[in-house]
C-alpha cells in the first residue's frame, strides 16, 4: 500500500481524503491547525508549517507520492525530497512557475498562451510609470489567495489603494464570460479534459458566487478554450491536475487568466456531476491507475457558502434543513468550527437537466442558506 502525503488541511484535502477511502493507500497530512477540516479524515496527521523546508522534507521523506492543495508551500523542498525519489504531483518546477503571478504570466508569454496584456512591477511606486496602463488590475506576485491580493486600479486617483510590493499590474479587460476548465495528466503524459465551466462572481468578495456547467459556448470558442488549456498543461510538463481560469471578452477572444496546480473550487461539482470527480482524478494520477473518464452525468450549478457580512465566531447554517429538502441538491460542509465574513464554509451542488432551473435553484439556495454564527 502506498504512502501519500498531502501538503495542507483545508477543505480541498477533505475532499481529497474523502475519495481516497476507495483506494488502496495509506494518506499523510501536515497542516499547522490540528482541528483542520482533514485532519480526522487522514490516517496520519502531522503538526507542520508547510511553507518551511525542514517541516515539508521530514514529513515527505517516508512516503512514497506527495501533492499539495494550496500553492503556498515550501518549494526547495519539494524538490529535495524529488531528487531522493519521491514521486512530487505536480512537480516543484511547475509549482514554482505558477505559484508566482509574474512567473506565470511570463510562462504565458514565452509559451504564445494568449493572456491579458501586462507589467510588472517591483513596489507601489513603480506604478507611477505605468499610468497609461490604467484601468487595470494589480496581482500580488505571491501570497494572494481566494479574491486576496488583487485590486482594481482605474485611475491615479487610486494610487493608495495599490499594492506596495512586488506585482502584475493586468490590463483590465471588457469580460463577456469567465470560464474554468480542469486538465488531467498521468505520468505517462495521457489527458483528460472535463467540460468547461461557467463562473459568476462576487464583485464584493472577488469569489466565485456560483456556477454552470457546462459552460454554454459555441463550437468553436470551446475548441479554442480546450486547445489553449491543453497547450498550457503540456508546456508545464507535469503530471497532475490543473485548473485553468479564462476570459471570454467581447470580441470573442479567449484570454488565460490563471493557473491553479491542484484540485480546485471550480471542480466541486465533479463529485456528483462527472464519472471521476476531480479528486478521484488526482488518486489515480497518484497512485499510477487509469485516468478517469470526464463524462458530464447530468448538468450542473454550484452555490459557494460563504460566511455572511457581520458574523463572526462558532458557525450556524441558517435554512440547511429547507436546503436538504429540495431534490438533486448535495449539500458539503468544510467542518470549519468558526465562521467569518467571507470565509468559505461549504458548496452545494444541484443537478438537473434544464440550464434555467440550474440557475434559478442556484439562486434560491443563496436566499435560503445563510453561513452565520
Amino acid at each position: 500500500m502506498k504512502k501519500v502525503g498531502i501538503l495542507g488541511g483545508g477543505q480541498l484535502g477533505r475532499m481529497l481524503l474523502q475519495e481516497a477511502a476507495n483506494y488502496p493507500v495509506e494518506t499523510w497530512v501536515m497542516e499547522n491547525d490540528p482541528t483542520c477540516p482533514a485532519a480526522h479524515l487522514c490516517h496520519h496527521f502531522v503538526t507542520g508549517n508547510i511553507r518551511s523546508f525542514d517541516d515539508v522534507y521530514q514529513f515527505g521523506k517516508q512516503l512514497d507520492a506527495i501533492t499539495i492543495e494550496i500553492e503556498s508551500v515550501n518549494v526547495d523542498a519539494l524538490e529535495q525530497l524529488e531528487k531522493e525519489g519521491v514521486k512530487v504531483i505536480p512537480k516543484p518546477s511547475a509549482l514554482r512557475t505558477i505559484k508566482n503571478k509574474i512567473t506565470q504570466k511570463e510562462f504565458y508569454q514565452a509559451n504564445g498562451i494568449p493572456t491579458a496584456a501586462f507589467v510588472t512591477v517591483a513596489n507601489k511606486e513603480a506604478l507611477k510609470s505605468h499610468l497609461e496602463f490604467l484601468p487595470a488590475a494589480q496581482k500580488l506576485g505571491e501570497g494572494g489567495y481566494d479574491g486576496k491580493g488583487v485590486q482594481l486600479l482605474h485611475s491615479f486617483e487610486e494610487f493608495e489603494l495599490a499594492f506596495d510590493a512586488p506585482s502584475v499590474l493586468e490590463k483590465k479587460v471588457a469580460i463577456e464570460k469567465e470560464i474554468a476548465v480542469l486538465v488531467a495528466i498521468n505520468n505517462k503524459g495521457e489527458q483528460a479534459i472535463y467540460p468547461p465551466v461557467e463562473m459568476v462572481f462576487d464583485p464584493n468578495l472577488n469569489l466565485l458566487d456560483y456556477q454552470i456547467a457546462p459552460a454554454d459556448l459555441e463550437d468553436k470558442t470551446l475548441w479554442r478554450v480546450e486547445a489553449i488549456a491543453l497547450k498550457l498543461v503540456k508546456a508545464l510538463e507535469s503530471p497532475g491536475l490543473f485548473a485553468i481560469e479564462l476570459f471570454i471578452d467581447k470580441d470573442g477572444e479567449v484570454l488565460v487568466n490563471e493557473a491553479a496546480p491542484r484540485v480546485h473550487n471550480s471542480g466541486h461539482h465533479t463529485i456528483e456531476a462527472h464519472s471521476s470527480s476531480q479528486y478521484d482524478m488526482l488518486w489515480r494520477i497518484l497512485l499510477d491507475f487509469p485516468l478517469g473518464s470526464t463524462t458530464a452525468l447530468l448538468p450542473s450549478s454550484l452555490v459557494n457558502l460563504i460566511g455572511e457580512p457581520g458574523y463572526s465566531g462558532d458557525v450556524n447554517y441558517e435554512g440547511l434543513e429547507e436546503v436538504l429538502n429540495m431534490e438533486d441538491v448535495y449539500v458539503h460542509l468544510y467542518g470549519k468550527k468558526q465562521t467569518k465574513p467571507g470565509r468559505k464554509m461549504g458548496h452545494v451542488t444541484v443537478l438537473g437537466k434544464d440550464r434555467h432551473d440550474l440557475v434559478r435553484k442556484a439562486h434560491q439556495i443563496k436566499r435560503i442558506l445563510k453561513v452565520k454564527s
